[in-house]
Protein backbone atom coordinates (compact mmCIF):
# COMPACT_ATOMS: atom_id res chain seq x y z
CA UNK A 1 0.00 0.00 0.00
CA UNK A 2 1.50 3.54 -0.79
CA UNK A 3 2.01 5.72 2.04
CA UNK A 4 -0.68 7.93 3.01
CA UNK A 5 -0.51 11.97 3.68
CA UNK A 6 -1.15 11.20 7.30
CA UNK A 7 1.09 8.38 8.04
CA UNK A 8 2.41 8.32 11.29
CA UNK A 9 0.21 10.66 13.05
CA UNK A 10 -0.99 9.60 16.52
CA UNK A 11 -4.59 11.07 17.18
CA UNK A 12 -6.34 10.34 20.76
CA UNK A 13 -9.82 10.71 19.91
CA UNK A 14 -12.09 11.31 22.62
CA UNK A 15 -15.21 12.00 20.15
CA UNK A 16 -18.65 9.99 20.46
CA UNK A 17 -22.33 10.26 18.27
CA UNK A 18 -21.37 11.38 15.08
CA UNK A 19 -19.52 14.87 14.36
CA UNK A 20 -16.21 14.20 15.89
CA UNK A 21 -16.34 10.31 14.87
CA UNK A 22 -16.75 11.39 11.44
CA UNK A 23 -13.79 13.66 11.63
CA UNK A 24 -11.18 11.14 13.27
CA UNK A 25 -12.88 8.59 10.33
CA UNK A 26 -11.35 11.33 8.06
CA UNK A 27 -7.83 11.31 9.68
CA UNK A 28 -7.53 7.29 9.90
CA UNK A 29 -8.79 7.53 5.94
CA UNK A 30 -5.68 9.39 5.26
CA UNK A 31 -3.43 7.27 7.40
CA UNK A 32 -3.89 9.22 10.72
CA UNK A 33 -2.83 5.82 13.91
CA UNK A 34 -6.56 6.75 16.01
CA UNK A 35 -6.99 5.63 19.00
CA UNK A 36 -10.43 5.92 20.11
CA UNK A 37 -10.51 6.48 24.20
CA UNK A 38 -14.16 5.74 25.42
CA UNK A 39 -15.26 6.37 28.71
CA UNK A 40 -16.66 2.81 30.73
CA UNK A 41 -19.10 1.47 31.33
CA UNK A 42 -20.57 2.03 27.57
CA UNK A 43 -18.61 3.43 25.30
CA UNK A 44 -19.28 5.90 23.21
CA UNK A 45 -23.14 6.45 23.35
CA UNK A 46 -23.51 5.62 19.79
CA UNK A 47 -23.01 1.98 20.18
CA UNK A 48 -26.20 1.84 22.47
CA UNK A 49 -28.35 3.55 19.15
CA UNK A 50 -29.90 0.75 16.59
CA UNK A 51 -30.74 -0.31 14.22
CA UNK A 52 -28.43 -3.35 15.21
CA UNK A 53 -26.79 -6.17 13.35
CA UNK A 54 -26.53 -8.63 16.51
CA UNK A 55 -24.83 -6.49 19.05
CA UNK A 56 -23.39 -4.12 16.43
CA UNK A 57 -24.63 -0.75 16.10
CA UNK A 58 -25.12 0.08 12.16
CA UNK A 59 -25.30 3.60 13.67
CA UNK A 60 -21.67 3.60 15.56
CA UNK A 61 -20.28 1.42 12.81
CA UNK A 62 -20.91 4.15 9.82
CA UNK A 63 -18.53 6.96 11.49
CA UNK A 64 -15.61 4.46 13.27
CA UNK A 65 -13.61 2.58 10.84
CA UNK A 66 -9.99 3.21 10.69
CA UNK A 67 -9.75 3.27 14.24
CA UNK A 68 -8.47 1.27 17.41
CA UNK A 69 -10.31 1.27 20.71
CA UNK A 70 -9.17 1.98 24.18
CA UNK A 71 -11.64 1.49 27.02
CA UNK A 72 -10.80 4.04 29.66
CA UNK A 73 -12.76 4.68 33.67
CA UNK A 74 -12.40 8.74 32.45
CA UNK A 75 -13.61 10.07 36.16
CA UNK A 76 -11.28 7.90 38.03
CA UNK A 77 -7.89 9.25 38.97
CA UNK A 78 -6.43 6.31 37.55
CA UNK A 79 -8.54 6.29 34.59
CA UNK A 80 -7.09 10.27 34.44
CA UNK A 81 -3.77 9.44 34.74
CA UNK A 82 -3.71 7.29 31.76
CA UNK A 83 -5.55 9.45 29.46
CA UNK A 84 -2.69 12.20 30.62
CA UNK A 85 -0.28 9.23 29.45
CA UNK A 86 -2.00 8.48 26.24
CA UNK A 87 -2.27 12.64 25.34
CA UNK A 88 1.51 12.91 26.03
CA UNK A 89 2.29 10.74 23.28
CA UNK A 90 -0.46 12.39 20.80
CA UNK A 91 0.03 14.73 17.98
CA UNK A 92 -3.63 15.58 17.86
CA UNK A 93 -6.36 15.30 20.58
CA UNK A 94 -9.92 15.61 19.08
CA UNK A 95 -13.07 16.07 21.38
CA UNK A 96 -16.58 17.02 20.97
CA UNK A 97 -17.31 17.50 24.86
CA UNK A 98 -19.13 20.87 25.89
CA UNK A 99 -16.91 23.08 27.05
CA UNK A 100 -14.91 23.05 30.25
CA UNK A 101 -15.33 18.58 30.55
CA UNK A 102 -11.83 18.31 28.86
CA UNK A 103 -10.25 20.33 31.19
CA UNK A 104 -12.41 18.14 34.25
CA UNK A 105 -11.02 15.05 33.29
CA UNK A 106 -7.66 16.39 33.35
CA UNK A 107 -6.75 17.89 29.84
CA UNK A 108 -7.10 21.37 29.88
CA UNK A 109 -6.41 22.36 26.28
CA UNK A 110 -4.26 25.59 27.67
CA UNK A 111 -2.14 23.49 29.73
CA UNK A 112 -1.88 20.92 27.37
CA UNK A 113 -0.36 23.19 24.89
CA UNK A 114 1.52 25.29 27.47
CA UNK A 115 3.98 21.89 27.95
CA UNK A 116 3.79 21.27 24.44
CA UNK A 117 3.39 23.86 21.49
CA UNK A 118 3.35 21.09 19.07
CA UNK A 119 -0.05 20.11 19.95
CA UNK A 120 -2.82 20.13 18.23
CA UNK A 121 -5.98 20.36 20.17
CA UNK A 122 -9.30 20.20 17.74
CA UNK A 123 -13.18 20.47 18.89
CA UNK A 124 -16.30 20.54 17.86
CA UNK A 125 -19.31 22.26 20.43
CA UNK A 126 -22.54 23.22 19.49
CA UNK A 127 -22.61 26.39 19.68
CA UNK A 128 -19.23 27.44 19.33
CA UNK A 129 -16.50 29.02 22.36
CA UNK A 130 -18.36 32.58 22.83
CA UNK A 131 -21.92 33.78 23.28
CA UNK A 132 -24.61 33.13 25.82
CA UNK A 133 -25.19 29.35 24.22
CA UNK A 134 -21.63 28.62 25.21
CA UNK A 135 -22.17 25.57 27.46
CA UNK A 136 -25.72 24.44 26.33
CA UNK A 137 -25.43 20.72 24.52
CA UNK A 138 -25.74 20.97 20.83
CA UNK A 139 -27.36 18.34 18.61
CA UNK A 140 -27.80 18.23 14.90
CA UNK A 141 -31.37 19.12 14.21
CA UNK A 142 -31.21 22.24 16.83
CA UNK A 143 -28.53 23.41 14.48
CA UNK A 144 -30.94 22.81 11.83
CA UNK A 145 -33.41 24.96 13.07
CA UNK A 146 -31.43 27.60 14.48
CA UNK A 147 -29.58 28.16 11.00
CA UNK A 148 -32.96 28.17 9.12
CA UNK A 149 -32.14 25.35 7.16
CA UNK A 150 -35.23 23.80 8.75
CA UNK A 151 -36.91 26.09 7.58
CA UNK A 152 -36.01 26.70 3.69
CA UNK A 153 -36.28 22.52 3.47
CA UNK A 154 -39.72 20.52 2.74
CA UNK A 155 -42.93 21.05 -0.27
CA UNK A 156 -43.44 24.84 -1.01
CA UNK A 157 -47.47 24.31 -0.21
CA UNK A 158 -46.70 24.21 3.62
CA UNK A 159 -46.32 21.08 5.92
CA UNK A 160 -44.15 23.32 8.74
CA UNK A 161 -39.98 22.98 9.48
CA UNK A 162 -38.51 20.20 8.13
CA UNK A 163 -35.43 18.30 9.05
CA UNK A 164 -32.70 16.87 6.47
CA UNK A 165 -32.90 13.12 6.44
CA UNK A 166 -29.47 12.66 8.05
CA UNK A 167 -27.68 14.58 10.49
CA UNK A 168 -26.13 16.77 7.63
CA UNK A 169 -24.50 19.16 10.76
CA UNK A 170 -22.95 16.63 12.30
CA UNK A 171 -21.30 15.42 9.19
CA UNK A 172 -20.13 18.82 7.63
CA UNK A 173 -18.71 19.61 11.33
CA UNK A 174 -16.58 16.62 11.54
CA UNK A 175 -15.17 17.48 7.90
CA UNK A 176 -14.77 21.49 8.73
CA UNK A 177 -12.73 19.97 11.69
CA UNK A 178 -11.10 17.05 9.57
CA UNK A 179 -10.05 19.74 7.53
CA UNK A 180 -8.83 22.39 9.99
CA UNK A 181 -6.65 19.31 12.00
CA UNK A 182 -5.21 19.29 8.41
CA UNK A 183 -4.20 22.91 7.96
CA UNK A 184 -2.68 23.03 11.27
CA UNK A 185 -0.53 19.53 10.80
CA UNK A 186 0.74 21.27 7.86
CA UNK A 187 1.44 24.54 9.84
CA UNK A 188 3.37 22.89 12.35
CA UNK A 189 5.57 20.76 9.42
CA UNK A 190 6.41 23.60 7.93
CA UNK A 191 8.13 24.43 11.39
CA UNK A 192 5.12 25.99 13.33
CA UNK A 193 3.50 25.70 16.66
CA UNK A 194 0.21 23.81 16.61
CA UNK A 195 -3.06 25.08 17.53
CA UNK A 196 -6.24 24.71 19.09
CA UNK A 197 -9.05 23.92 16.49
CA UNK A 198 -12.65 25.04 17.36
CA UNK A 199 -15.51 24.83 15.02
CA UNK A 200 -19.16 24.24 16.26
CA UNK A 201 -22.22 22.56 14.97
CA UNK A 202 -24.14 26.44 14.89
CA UNK A 203 -21.32 27.51 12.73
CA UNK A 204 -21.57 24.94 10.17
CA UNK A 205 -25.12 25.03 9.84
CA UNK A 206 -25.07 28.40 9.35
CA UNK A 207 -22.12 28.02 6.55
CA UNK A 208 -23.96 25.31 4.93
CA UNK A 209 -26.92 28.37 4.68
CA UNK A 210 -24.45 29.85 2.26
CA UNK A 211 -26.64 31.89 -0.93
CA UNK A 212 -29.89 31.57 1.32
CA UNK A 213 -28.35 33.76 4.16
CA UNK A 214 -26.78 36.00 1.94
CA UNK A 215 -30.15 36.85 0.24
CA UNK A 216 -31.64 37.48 3.25
CA UNK A 217 -28.09 39.95 4.17
CA UNK A 218 -28.11 41.18 1.46
CA UNK A 219 -31.48 41.69 -0.18
CA UNK A 220 -33.44 41.40 3.28
CA UNK A 221 -35.83 38.49 1.81
CA UNK A 222 -36.99 35.44 3.78
CA UNK A 223 -36.78 32.19 2.04
CA UNK A 224 -39.70 29.60 2.76
CA UNK A 225 -39.39 25.81 1.86
CA UNK A 226 -37.68 25.43 -1.37
CA UNK A 227 -39.41 21.55 -2.43
CA UNK A 228 -37.23 19.90 -4.98
CA UNK A 229 -36.75 22.82 -7.17
CA UNK A 230 -33.78 25.11 -7.46
CA UNK A 231 -35.14 28.35 -6.44
CA UNK A 232 -33.05 30.40 -8.76
CA UNK A 233 -32.95 27.96 -12.23
CA UNK A 234 -35.32 26.25 -14.02
CA UNK A 235 -36.04 23.71 -15.14
CA UNK A 236 -33.91 22.02 -12.40
CA UNK A 237 -35.91 19.81 -9.96
CA UNK A 238 -37.48 16.61 -9.94
CA UNK A 239 -40.05 15.21 -12.87
CA UNK A 240 -42.29 12.07 -13.30
CA UNK A 241 -41.33 9.68 -16.33
CA UNK A 242 -43.22 6.75 -17.17
CA UNK A 243 -42.28 4.48 -14.47
CA UNK A 244 -40.40 6.99 -12.04
CA UNK A 245 -39.47 10.08 -11.09
CA UNK A 246 -35.74 11.48 -12.02
CA UNK A 247 -33.95 15.07 -11.54
CA UNK A 248 -33.39 17.22 -14.50
CA UNK A 249 -30.79 20.31 -14.64
CA UNK A 250 -30.95 22.75 -17.38
CA UNK A 251 -28.17 25.41 -16.39
CA UNK A 252 -28.24 27.52 -19.65
CA UNK A 253 -30.12 28.68 -22.40
CA UNK A 254 -28.23 26.19 -24.90
CA UNK A 255 -29.49 22.90 -22.88
CA UNK A 256 -33.03 24.57 -23.03
CA UNK A 257 -32.86 24.24 -26.74
CA UNK A 258 -31.84 20.88 -26.39
CA UNK A 259 -34.32 19.57 -24.23
CA UNK A 260 -36.86 21.26 -26.18
CA UNK A 261 -36.14 19.24 -29.02
CA UNK A 262 -35.43 16.04 -27.03
CA UNK A 263 -39.10 15.86 -25.41
CA UNK A 264 -40.48 17.07 -29.10
CA UNK A 265 -41.84 20.64 -28.37
CA UNK A 266 -39.44 23.03 -29.98
CA UNK A 267 -41.60 25.56 -29.84
CA UNK A 268 -41.23 25.84 -26.38
CA UNK A 269 -37.73 27.28 -26.86
CA UNK A 270 -39.56 30.17 -28.02
CA UNK A 271 -42.08 30.95 -26.07
CA UNK A 272 -42.00 34.08 -24.19
CA UNK A 273 -43.10 32.77 -21.06
CA UNK A 274 -40.18 30.37 -20.98
CA UNK A 275 -37.37 32.89 -22.50
CA UNK A 276 -34.42 32.75 -20.36
CA UNK A 277 -33.68 31.75 -17.27
CA UNK A 278 -36.08 34.40 -14.80
CA UNK A 279 -38.73 34.07 -16.81
CA UNK A 280 -38.40 30.11 -16.29
CA UNK A 281 -38.30 29.91 -12.86
CA UNK A 282 -41.44 32.65 -12.74
CA UNK A 283 -43.46 30.69 -14.62
CA UNK A 284 -42.09 27.33 -13.06
CA UNK A 285 -45.33 25.85 -12.93
CA UNK A 286 -46.78 26.42 -16.43
CA UNK A 287 -43.20 25.16 -17.42
CA UNK A 288 -43.82 21.87 -15.33
CA UNK A 289 -47.10 21.55 -16.86
CA UNK A 290 -45.65 21.49 -20.56
CA UNK A 291 -42.51 19.43 -19.69
CA UNK A 292 -44.42 16.59 -17.60
CA UNK A 293 -46.47 15.28 -19.97
CA UNK A 294 -44.22 14.67 -22.59
CA UNK A 295 -42.01 13.49 -20.05
CA UNK A 296 -44.14 10.42 -19.12
CA UNK A 297 -44.27 9.27 -22.46
CA UNK A 298 -41.09 7.21 -21.87
CA UNK A 299 -39.18 5.69 -19.00
CA UNK A 300 -36.67 6.85 -16.68
CA UNK A 301 -33.81 4.98 -18.05
CA UNK A 302 -34.73 6.07 -21.89
CA UNK A 303 -34.60 9.51 -20.78
CA UNK A 304 -31.70 9.57 -18.41
CA UNK A 305 -29.63 7.95 -21.44
CA UNK A 306 -30.63 10.72 -24.39
CA UNK A 307 -30.39 13.72 -22.02
CA UNK A 308 -26.92 13.01 -20.88
CA UNK A 309 -26.14 11.97 -24.71
CA UNK A 310 -26.96 15.59 -25.28
CA UNK A 311 -24.93 16.95 -22.17
CA UNK A 312 -27.97 17.80 -20.12
CA UNK A 313 -27.37 17.17 -16.38
CA UNK A 314 -29.86 14.34 -15.16
CA UNK A 315 -29.41 11.22 -12.84
CA UNK A 316 -32.14 8.47 -11.49
CA UNK A 317 -33.56 9.11 -7.74
CA UNK A 318 -32.88 5.59 -5.43
CA UNK A 319 -33.82 4.59 -2.43
CA UNK A 320 -31.16 2.83 -0.50
CA UNK A 321 -32.05 -0.79 -2.37
CA UNK A 322 -31.39 0.42 -5.88
CA UNK A 323 -28.24 2.89 -4.25
CA UNK A 324 -25.82 0.65 -4.67
CA UNK A 325 -27.30 -1.32 -8.06
CA UNK A 326 -26.03 1.59 -9.72
CA UNK A 327 -23.87 0.62 -12.46
CA UNK A 328 -21.86 4.85 -11.09
CA UNK A 329 -21.58 3.51 -7.50
CA UNK A 330 -20.28 -0.08 -8.30
CA UNK A 331 -17.52 1.02 -10.65
CA UNK A 332 -16.52 3.90 -7.00
CA UNK A 333 -16.15 1.06 -4.91
CA UNK A 334 -17.86 2.44 -2.35
CA UNK A 335 -18.74 -0.42 -0.96
CA UNK A 336 -15.91 -2.61 0.72
CA UNK A 337 -16.37 -6.34 2.12
CA UNK A 338 -14.61 -6.72 5.30
CA UNK A 339 -14.48 -9.13 8.09
CA UNK A 340 -16.99 -6.97 9.85
CA UNK A 341 -19.52 -6.95 7.00
CA UNK A 342 -20.13 -4.33 3.73
CA UNK A 343 -18.89 -1.24 5.42
CA UNK A 344 -18.57 2.08 3.61
CA UNK A 345 -15.25 3.47 2.20
CA UNK A 346 -14.56 7.29 2.74
CA UNK A 347 -14.97 9.67 0.26
CA UNK A 348 -11.41 10.51 -1.46
CA UNK A 349 -8.44 9.65 -4.08
CA UNK A 350 -5.50 9.73 -3.52
CA UNK A 351 -2.99 9.53 -6.30
CA UNK A 352 -5.48 7.24 -8.36
CA UNK A 353 -6.37 4.75 -5.27
CA UNK A 354 -9.84 5.51 -3.24
CA UNK A 355 -9.22 5.72 0.70
CA UNK A 356 -8.66 2.24 2.33
CA UNK A 357 -10.62 1.05 4.77
CA UNK A 358 -7.40 -0.24 6.96
CA UNK A 359 -9.37 -1.58 10.41
CA UNK A 360 -13.13 -2.56 10.49
CA UNK A 361 -14.91 -0.23 13.34
CA UNK A 362 -13.84 -1.41 16.97
CA UNK A 363 -15.44 -3.65 19.41
CA UNK A 364 -15.34 -1.67 22.97
CA UNK A 365 -11.68 -1.76 24.07
CA UNK A 366 -10.64 -4.38 21.78
CA UNK A 367 -6.92 -2.57 21.61
CA UNK A 368 -6.66 -1.72 25.14
CA UNK A 369 -3.86 -4.18 25.92
CA UNK A 370 -2.46 -3.03 22.39
CA UNK A 371 -2.23 0.73 22.96
CA UNK A 372 -1.59 0.56 26.54
CA UNK A 373 1.65 -1.57 26.18
CA UNK A 374 2.79 1.04 23.54
CA UNK A 375 2.30 3.42 26.00
CA UNK A 376 5.03 1.79 28.02
CA UNK A 377 2.57 -0.32 30.28
CA UNK A 378 3.66 -3.89 31.28
CA UNK A 379 1.44 -6.53 30.91
CA UNK A 380 1.37 -7.26 34.81
CA UNK A 381 -0.05 -3.24 35.26
CA UNK A 382 -2.52 -3.69 32.13
CA UNK A 383 -3.45 -6.94 34.19
CA UNK A 384 -3.38 -5.02 37.19
CA UNK A 385 -6.06 -2.27 35.91
CA UNK A 386 -8.28 -4.31 33.91
CA UNK A 387 -8.60 -6.18 37.52
CA UNK A 388 -9.56 -2.70 38.91
CA UNK A 389 -11.98 -1.80 36.53
CA UNK A 390 -10.05 1.31 35.15
CA UNK A 391 -9.93 -0.36 31.62
CA UNK A 392 -11.32 -2.90 30.09
CA UNK A 393 -10.27 -5.20 27.12
CA UNK A 394 -12.66 -6.89 24.70
CA UNK A 395 -12.84 -10.59 25.09
CA UNK A 396 -13.30 -11.28 21.26
CA UNK A 397 -12.03 -8.80 18.71
CA UNK A 398 -14.92 -7.60 16.49
CA UNK A 399 -17.41 -8.11 18.95
CA UNK A 400 -18.83 -4.47 18.51
CA UNK A 401 -21.01 -5.12 22.08
CA UNK A 402 -22.95 -2.63 23.43
CA UNK A 403 -21.76 -3.05 26.70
Amino acid sequence: MAPLPLDGLRVLDLTRAMAGPYCTSLLGDLGADVVKAEALPTGDASRLWGPFDGHRSVYFDSANRNKRSIAVAFRSEPGRRLLARLAADADVIVENFRPGVLAAIGLDPDELRARRPELVIAGVTGYGPVGPDRDAGGLDQIAQGMSGLMSVTGEMDGGGPLRVGIPIIDIVSGMTCALGIAAAVAGRRRGGAGAHVQTSLLENALAVMTFQAQRYLTLGEVPGPQGNDHPVISPYGVFRTADRPVNIAVGSQRQWRVLCELIGAPRLADDPRFADGAARVEARAALTAELEPRLRTRPADEWIADLRAAGIPCGPIHAMDGVFGDPQVEALGMVRDTAAGPLMRGPLWLDGSPAPVRRTPPALGEHTREVLAEAGLTAGEIDALIAEGVVRQAVRAGDGART
